[in-house]
C-alpha cells in the first residue's frame, strides 16, 4: 500500500500544480506575447521607449529637428497565424527623411570690425557658414561648426594651373565635422573659360551631397592677369565655365561678385543663376538692387574659435526649413531649374 500510494500522491501533486497555474497564482511570472511590428495581439505588449529627440538648435522650428536616433528595429519572430494588419508605409518616411538632416548651429562668430546692419543685421539669418583658403591656415573644423558654422565654400583652383594647397585637406575635414561643402574657383583674366573650367572639373571630386560648385568673378588688382576685357567678352567666357561645369556636376553653379564688378559687368546678366553677393557694408538689396542672390557675404574680419586667421562670414537667405528644401534641391545632381533658386529678398 505505501509503495502504490507513492504514484497516487504525487499525481495528485502535479494536477494541483496544474489547477494553479491556470487559475492565475499571482506569484507565477506570465510570458509576455511575441509581437511584430505588423502582428496585432489580444493581449497589449508593453509600450515601446519614446525616441530620443535631438536637442532643438537655436533658431530652428520644432518641425525641422531631426531624430537623434531611427526607430527601435526587433528582429524577425516566428510566424503566426493571427490576423494581420499591415502598417501604413508612409508613416516611417518622414522619419528616415528627418534623421537624414544635420543639425544647424547658431552664430557665435565675433567680428574684428563689426557693421552696424541695423534691422538688416545679418544675426536674423537662420544659417550662417563661411569661404575659406590657404590664408587661414590649419583649421579646427570640429570646434568652428560648433562656432556657428554650417556651411562652407573651400577656395579649390585659381586659373588653370593653380590648385590651392589646403584645398583637399579642407574638403575632407569640413565633411567629416558635418558642414555643408562646396568647392569655388577664382577666375583668372588671361586664360579662355574652357580652359579654367577643365582645370576645375580635373581637380575637385563630383560627391553627392555636395553644394554646388561656385564661379568667383572679380577685379583683382594683386594678380599677374592685367587685363580687364570687356563686358561681351567676360560674359562669354564666364558662360564657356558655367557651361561646362554644369554639365560635370549636374548642378547649376554658382556666381560669386563683388559691387564694382558686378556694376560693371553683369548687371541684368545671367537672371537664371544663383548668386552669392559680397556687401560688407550695407544689406545686399542696397549695393545689388533688383538682384535676387542665395548667400550673402556679410563680412572679411570674422574671428572665430578654431581658426587662428580671420574668416569671411556668410548667411543662407532664408529660414532654417527653406535652407533644408534647398540642401535637398541642389546637391542631388540632375537637371536644375530656375525655380530652385526662388528666394526672398
Amino acid at each position: 500500500m505505501r509503495v502504490l500510494g507513492l504514484p497516487a500522491i504525487l499525481v495528485a501533486c502535479l494536477a494541483l500544480a496544474s489547477c494553479s497555474a491556470i487559475s492565475g497564482d499571482p506569484d507565477r511570472p506570465i510570458r509576455p506575447p511575441e509581437t511584430t511590428g505588423s502582428v496585432a495581439s489580444s493581449i497589449p505588449a508593453p509600450p515601446e521607449p519614446e525616441p530620443i529627440q535631438q536637442p532643438l538648435p537655436e533658431g530652428v522650428p520644432p518641425d525641422t529637428v531631426a531624430m537623434a536616433s531611427p526607430p527601435i528595429s526587433r528582429p524577425p519572430l516566428r510566424p503566426v497565424t493571427l490576423p494581420v494588419e499591415p502598417v501604413a508605409a508612409t508613416m516611417a518616411a518622414p522619419v528616415i527623411k528627418q534623421s537624414l538632416r544635420e543639425r544647424i548651429y547658431g552664430r557665435r562668430f565675433r567680428d574684428a570690425k563689426p557693421i552696424n546692419f541695423g534691422k538688416a543685421s545679418p544675426r536674423a539669418f537662420a544659417v550662417h557658414g563661411v569661404d575659406v583658403s590657404r590664408w587661414q591656415g590649419d583649421i579646427d573644423w570640429q570646434t568652428l561648426r560648433q562656432q556657428g558654422a554650417n556651411f562652407a565654400f573651400i577656395k579649390a583652383t585659381d586659373g588653370g594651373d593653380h590648385l590651392d594647397p589646403l584645398f583637399r585637406r579642407n574638403w575632407r575635414a569640413s565633411h567629416e565635422a558635418g558642414l555643408r561643402r562646396g568647392a569655388y574657383h577664382f577666375f583668372y583674366w588671361c586664360r579662355s573659360g574652357a580652359e579654367q573650367a577643365r582645370w576645375f572639373i580635373r581637380n575637385v571630386p563630383r560627391v553627392d551631397g555636395a553644394l554646388p560648385p561656385v564661379l568667383d568673378v572679380e577685379w583683382n588688382a594683386d594678380s599677374a592677369c592685367k587685363r580687364r576685357p570687356s563686358p561681351s567678352n567676360i560674359r562669354e567666357n564666364m558662360q564657356a565655365f558655367l557651361t561646362m561645369v554644369e554639365k560635370h556636376y549636374g548642378q547649376r553653379p554658382i556666381i560669386y561678385t563683388a559691387p564694382g564688378f558686378y556694376h560693371d559687368n553683369l548687371e541684368g546678366a545671367f537672371l537664371d543663376y544663383p548668386f552669392w553677393l559680397r556687401s560688407v557694408a550695407q544689406h545686399p538689396s542696397k549695393v545689388f538692387e533688383g538682384r535676387r542672390w542665395i548667400f550673402w557675404q556679410y563680412s572679411g574680419s570674422g574671428l572665430s574659435h578654431g581658426v587662428s586667421e580671420k574668416i569671411d562670414l556668410n548667411v543662407f537667405n532664408g529660414s532654417a526649413e527653406a535652407w533644408y528644401r534647398w540642401v535637398d534641391q541642389n546637391t542631388g545632381g540632375g537637371s536644375p531649374g530656375s525655380d530652385r533658386y526662388a528666394s526672398r529678398e
